[in-house]
């Protein structure tokens, strides 16, 4: 299975990850000419190269109308700004006053919403598939951003120049990861950096409040590296498209790329991707069982829905036999590590049980991965799974169902509409 790993141990943004991608490839050249060639309002990429602890990698520069976007963010001594865009600072009411370097070169800034962002990647030559990356990944940082400030995603702005900065990195780490077309995607635990970073909105802990809420239920960490490591933009990246998040898998490794931040430390810079080929797929879980007698169908299903959102991985029943031939409920819950503490409280809080039976199973399952399909009825998203010598697609029957309703079809009409 092809596979892309992403080592981030020093942190991600989306100019770093970017940039390790680029490495991945034989013809650097041609993949950044073909970046330039999409016309993305103002921005020019440049790869330039950069060495951190004297390993060479590249620096993917990133220039809007002739500058390049800098963090605005006063650090105590060593603290940290990669090259990307802090989109925590840029989002503020337009009565707020700038405090953005760039400014003095400028009479004002336009500021864009999350429209003006759809407007502006709707209108670059990208395939289907890129573009709804694009815009899912944007989302996500839309998303924090509206968590964070308390306000509907339709209300938050953005700074221009940090803008597009951000729009430049997020289309080309996802048109490279779609020319590389891995199976999986597997990333390492985040290294959020530590301490604090100032922004436009005053001291915030790091992470920054929408990094921490783009990051829920991916494993992280700090560390005594001062500053902040880990990005909006490279958060969302990760969690856009990484399907698993733990230690590198057994792989054969057949190209390495380092993608270059600008600060320097006593720890090299760098995001590091590694693509080559593991075996099928294949991972360990955790089966917890217990039996349940004493609660109505209701109280079960409430109870599977609190213990999935805990972070179970699959929640089933099966009716039992239990004793003195009561018939009763056997719940089998699939976990990973990570979230068996808080799925065992979750199962204990919202059941009737008093022991719960614990198994670690292997499992072998087909990666999955999610495109988004154009169809004379409107877009319909499509999962595909593969592995094991088999391929199979399905449609959202969300979407499906979506369409249905807005055209006054049956869904078998619209599946025979898609169909042909």
């Amino acid at each position: 299975m092809k596979t892309l790993y992403f080592d981030c141990g020093m942190g991600a943004a989306g100019d770093m990850l970017s940039a390790a991608l680029l490495e991945l490839f034989d013809d650097k050249q041609a993949v950044l000419d073909e970046l330039n060639a999409l016309g993305i309002p103002g921005v020019e990429f440049k790869a330039e190269v950069s060495t951190k602890c004297g390993i060479n990698g590249t620096h993917l520069s990133v220039t809007v109308n002739g500058e390049e976007e800098e963090s605005a963010d006063v650090h105590d001594h060593e603290h940290h700004a990669h090259d990307h865009v802090h989109e925590h600072e840029h989002h503020h009411d337009h009565d707020h006053e700038h405090t953005h370097e760039h400014e003095h070169d400028h009479g004002h800034h336009h500021h864009s919403s999350m429209a003006d962002i759809e407007h502006i990647i709707g209108h670059l030559p990208l395939e289907n598939a890129v573009r709804a990356d694009v815009i899912a990944v944007y989302k996500l940082i839309a998303e924090a951003e509206s968590h964070a400030h308390g306000m509907p995603v339709s209300e938050i702005h953005f700074h221009e120049v940090g803008t597009m900065d951000a729009v430049a990195d997020i289309t080309a780490a996802c048109l490279l990861i779609r020319k590389l077309a891995p199976e999986k995607i597997v990333a390492s635990p985040v290294h959020v950096g530590a301490g604090k970073v100032r922004c436009a909105h005053g001291v915030l802990p790091v992470p920054a409040p929408a990094t921490a809420y783009i990051l829920r239920d991916v494993p992280i960490y700090g560390g005594r590296i001062q500053g902040e490591l880990c990005t909006p933009t490279g958060a969302a990246l990760l969690k856009h498209f990484a399907a698993a998040f733990g230690d590198m898998p057994v792989m054969r490794v057949q190209r390495v790329g380092y993608g270059m931040g600008k600060k320097d430390f006593e720890v090299a810079n760098c995001v590091r991707a590694m693509l080559g080929e593991t075996g099928d797929g294949a991972d360990s879980v955790y089966e917890l069982n217990c039996n349940i007698d004493d609660m109505t169908a209701e109280m079960i299903g409430f109870a599977a829905e609190k213990i999935r959102e805990a972070g179970a991985v699959e929640v089933f029943t099966t009716a039992v036999m239990m004793k003195k031939n009561r018939p009763g409920t056997l719940l089998t819950v699939l976990c990973r590590e990570a979230q068996k503490e808080a799925v065992v409280q979750a199962i204990f809080k919202h059941t009737a049980t008093i022991g719960i039976r614990e198994t670690l199973c292997r499992r072998y399952v087909l990666t999955r991965t999610e495109e988004t399909v154009e169809t004379a009825l409107g877009p319909v998203r499509r999962k595909v799974s593969s592995g094991y010598g088999v391929q199979r697609a399905k449609f959202e029957h969300d979407d499906l169902a979506a369409l249905a309703e807005k055209n006054g079809l049956s869904l078998t009409e619209v599946m025979n509409k898609i169909d042909r």
